[in-house]
């Protein structure tokens, strides 16, 4: 009884570390519908296809932007969704174009988080970089975006 005691408490002290692990270790056709939902949503903002981005959003989806303009404090900008989605399918001269990377992809059950270093172009012309931070549930119709939060710059791009 005196050995297997240790043996139980150190079990119980790795067991949640080794689960924990696992959480962080999706299977791979998870983490590709997870970013196919991601690679949709940029298809469609490409193609100008408002339907189409909307389609990856959860219900109450939440788009926040970190902002600096040179000399001033970070803020934290919330974007109105229907701006954006009208702003995508309104003809616009050059194709929104962000080229994303996917760095980091975390699945937990019905949880995904996924780190995307990304370019930002206006047709050709190059506009803005940062890193892209999202939020996706898996709901009934499969994986949805809830949550997206950006970094903005013009320089020191990955």
């Amino acid at each position: 009884m005196k050995h297997l005691l240790p043996s139980l408490l150190l079990g119980s002290l790795l067991g949640p570390a080794f689960a924990a692990q696992a959480q962080t270790t999706p299977a791979p056709a998870e983490t590709q519908a997870v970013k196919q939902t991601i690679t949709n949503f940029f298809d469609g903002m490409r193609r100008g296809d408002s339907t189409m981005v909307r389609s990856t959003l959860a219900p109450g989806a939440v788009f926040h932007a970190l902002g600096a303009k040179p000399g001033q404090a970070t803020t934290l900008e919330i974007e109105n969704i229907s701006g954006f989605l009208k702003s995508v399918g309104t003809p616009h001269p050059a194709i929104y174009d962000e080229r994303v990377q996917f760095e980091r992809v975390l699945i937990d059950a019905n949880l995904a988080s996924v780190w995307a270093p990304y370019e930002f172009y206006l047709g050709s012309k190059f506009s803005h970089c940062g890193y892209d931070s999202f939020q996706l549930v898996k709901l009934a119709g499969g994986w949805k975006i809830a949550h997206v939060i950006d970094t903005r710059r013009k320089e020191k791009c990955k």
